[in-house]
């Protein structure tokens, strides 16, 4: 059985921090994504707390796996502050495939900062 919180931040996500190893993540990416309960499919993020950072692999909806997501990242602390995984009011490292963000929910939830580099990875013409 997973366990899993969702949130919204303008798109849906759902953070799921069960230990699982690396194969369980790859097979349920797609899996869960897709599930009825989500008629729309929505993000998933694959979540480790390690030494007070969060480790994140995002399967997201329409794209797959992907090396960032910013919105990923601004769920998964939301959802980490409500599981007490992390605190609300202070920034907390997000380390995704492509780099790490740092994200600060407000106590109140009111409002959701992140910060770090962008980075062009493609360019293409139509």
């Amino acid at each position: 059985m997973l366990h899993g919180t969702a949130v919204s931040m303008g798109n849906p996500h759902l953070m799921i921090f069960d230990d699982l190893s690396d194969q369980d993540v790859e097979r349920l990416g797609p899996v869960v994504h897709a599930l009825p309960l989500f008629p729309r499919r929505t993000n998933v993020e694959f979540v480790k707390s390690v030494d007070g950072i969060l480790d994140v692999r995002v399967y997201e909806r329409g794209a797959g796996w992907t090396m960032a997501c910013g919105t990923g990242a601004c769920a998964t602390a939301v959802a980490a502050g409500l599981l007490g995984k992390a605190p609300f009011g202070k920034e907390v490292q997000v380390r995704l495939p492509g780099g790490s963000l740092w994200i600060k929910v407000a106590e109140d939830l009111s409002m959701v900062t992140m910060r770090g580099p962008a980075a062009l990875v493609f360019e293409g013409r139509m």
